[in-house]
């Protein structure tokens, strides 16, 4: 069953937004992930400060999870904190 990693984030640095865009999106293949969505967000019930999301897709939770605990994504998480503001979090399965 397909898994979802939804992330909340307010960007600090556009370009190195996008630098770190760029190579997350590299990642995702070997694990069967892929962008299935993502923009500017709007809330609709509850609080979030944050204003854009991106909805990653993977075949399931565990690939997901390895696909986060790896060491090439464990390598961007510096630029992706110079980046943005983050919140990830995983559903499905």
């Amino acid at each position: 069953m397909a898994a979802y990693v939804v992330v909340l984030a307010t960007p600090k640095d556009e370009d190195k937004l996008q630098e770190y865009g760029g190579k997350a999106r590299q990642t995702l293949a070997s694990f069967g992930g892929e962008v299935a969505a993502g923009g500017q967000c709007e809330t609709l019930y509850g609080e979030n400060s944050h204003g854009r999301i991106v909805v990653l897709q993977f075949p399931d939770a565990a690939t997901a999870k390895n696909w986060y605990h790896s060491e090439d994504y464990q390598a961007l998480i510096p630029l992706r904190k110079e980046a943005m503001d983050a919140v990830f979090v995983m559903g499905g399965e």
